[in-house]
């Protein structure tokens, strides 16, 4: 039993490493709202000379060629070991890429791609960017970046990006074979600020129901949220999921701002304190659009930093209902301090709270390794995948606007369990989706029946898709034999058979209609979701949320 808990493991594993690796370099908010106030280290600090002394010994003195950049790297690792897992040194080679993320935006030609056998298939094209201005259509495959060939050399994702990325208004040409068409096709770009979306969808489920999906808190996040939940309150919301799922937080104004959207005037958000740090306190102001329509917030084990102040803020204030698993539990506030050599050190100074008073920050005394081994710990103890018997880490009770108990020290814990759904995902199937054969596959199957998947919606695609048998048999006669028989076994099954179908479906509908597309298909089939819908029944909904009266 324990082997096949650690097999299903194996689906998440990788993606919640990668969570820790974006919440230590990326997600740790600014007191100060916004990471473009960075405060140089020199004006708080004078330099200690001890380590400069060391170093220059070790150049002048050790029997061997010494790097002196690692040195400086490896020491700083060494003095950060000690402290919290969220306080990390950004190398100068990496800090602007980090700051992107945060910033929402970067400086580029506007595409997505994929690397499928050593080709660079264009996947996407943002609307009115410099690529889709210039002519760059969705299955282009991209052969030279200025004059290096980037075809069939063994590139990497990261390589192109760094090609493809410079400053605004600069110029970048591209050579481009289009299917079908021998001659290459040759591009002058001029580079623009490229959006980084943090709304990956804002749908209505149903004819009251709305939802939307916040993938980061970014500084654009907040103008993202407002403008998907106008259009919904256009399209008549009554009711509203927020999805917090596999969010690692960001900045904190961003969170902030967005719970001013749903609670009414002057409630307490969240406030920080640490040492050197006096207590600041974040409140609502001016009146919100969704200050009254039923509320529910979606989490999980990848939900950390500021989606836990936004849910905590509000199952502080008895104004939601969340759903889901315990959330990550990162109760940290870090700045940002560059240093001379264009690298920078986000140091933890504070600990944030609830307005109930809580933190939700998990132990790191165990040390880095214990602290990111957390979520497989989780996984095999069962406490995701249905076995909801762990205890709060802080026993200490705290209480909500109308007395239900709540506790801090691991996370935000929901007013309603959901567990890890492992009878249709695996790591044989997660392999399936994201095989390079399956995503040729589709990609091909959209550019040869563009015609015949002009449907007006994604759920008239939904309802009139019959390609997946095609592809299905299409994806199976790319695999090796061995690898063939295996992923007929798995979809001998009815739940997994009908997910994968799902989730083709909804892939084939993200190339036409975004990531609205992929959403309006999967949200009606994801449990969570239809578990927040059927708790917007009154008695369920006031209920849950200590209401008297309703």
């Amino acid at each position: 039993m324990d082997e096949i808990k650690r097999e299903k493991s194996k689906v998440w594993t990788p993606l919640f490493f990668s969570v820790i690796l974006v919440i230590g370099m990326v997600v740790g908010f600014n007191l100060r709202d916004s990471l473009r106030s960075k405060r140089d280290l020199g004006v708080v600090l004078e330099r200690n000379d001890r380590l400069e002394e060391v170093i220059d010994l070790i150049n002048e003195k050790y029997v061997d060629t010494i790097n002196t950049n690692k040195l400086y790297k490896d020491a700083i690792s060494g003095i950060l070991k000690t402290l919290d897992p969220h306080t990390v040194y950004i190398p100068a080679e990496e800090l602007q890429s980090v700051n992107d993320d945060l910033e929402g935006s970067f400086s580029g030609i506007g595409i997505e791609f994929s690397i499928i056998r050593d080709t660079i298939q264009v996947t996407g094209v943002i609307d009115n960017g410099p690529a889709g201005n210039a002519g760059v259509m969705v299955g282009d495959q991209l052969v030279k970046v200025n004059d290096s060939t980037v075809a069939g050399n063994g590139i990497t994702s990261e390589h192109i990006m760094h090609m493809l990325r410079g400053k605004k208004h600069s110029s970048v040409q591209i050579t481009l074979k289009r299917p079908q068409i021998a001659a290459l096709k040759q591009y002058t770009v001029t580079r623009d600020l490229i959006p980084m979306p943090s709304i990956d969808a804002s749908i209505m489920i149903d004819s009251i129901t709305g939802y939307i999906k916040i993938n980061k808190f970014s500084a654009n996040t907040y103008n993202e949220f407002g403008k998907a939940l106008k259009n919904l309150k256009d399209a008549g919301v009554k009711q509203l999921i927020i999805d917090l799922r596999d969010n690692p937080g960001g900045y904190l104004k961003a969170a902030t701002s967005i719970a001013d959207e749903l609670l009414d005037d002057d409630k307490l958000i969240v406030f920080t304190k640490g040492v050197h740090a006096s207590r600041t306190e974040f409140k609502t102001g001016e009146k919100g659009m969704f200050e009254s329509g039923k509320l529910a917030i979606l989490i999980d084990e990848g939900s950390a930093s500021a989606s836990e102040i936004l849910a905590g803020a509000m199952q502080d204030w008895d104004r939601a209902v969340i759903l889901g698993r315990r959330s990550f539990g990162k109760g940290l506030v870090q700045e940002q301090y560059d240093l001379a050599d264009g690298s920078a050190l986000r140091l933890t100074v504070a600990k944030y709270y609830t307005p109930a008073g809580r933190c939700v920050q998990r132990s790191f005394a165990k040390g880095k390794e214990a602290y990111q081994a957390d979520y497989e710990k989780r996984f095999e103890s069962g406490d995701l995948t249905g076995n909801e018997n762990t205890m709060p880490a802080d026993t200490q009770k705290y209480y909500t606007a109308h007395h239900r108990t709540v506790y801090g020290g691991g996370g935000i814990t929901p007013d309603i369990y959901v567990p890890y759904d492992t009878t249709k995902v695996n790591a044989a199937m997660s392999d399936m989706l994201y095989s390079q054969e399956l995503k040729t596959i589709l990609l091909n199957y959209y550019l040869q029946n563009k015609a015949a998947l002009a449907f007006k919606t994604p759920e008239a695609l939904e309802q009139g898709f019959n390609g997946f048998d095609g592809i299905l048999k299409s994806y199976l006669t790319t695999l090796p034999e061995a690898d063939r028989k295996k992923v007929q076994k798995e979809l001998m099954q009815k739940e997994k058979l009908s997910y994968f179908k799902l989730q083709i479906t909804a892939m084939v509908a993200r190339y036409i209609f975004k990531d609205n597309g992929y959403f309006s298909i999967t949200a009606h089939h994801d449990d969570v979701v239809n578990k927040a819908i059927a708790t917007f029944s009154a008695a369920d909904y006031s209920k849950l949320l200590g209401i008297q009266g309703n």
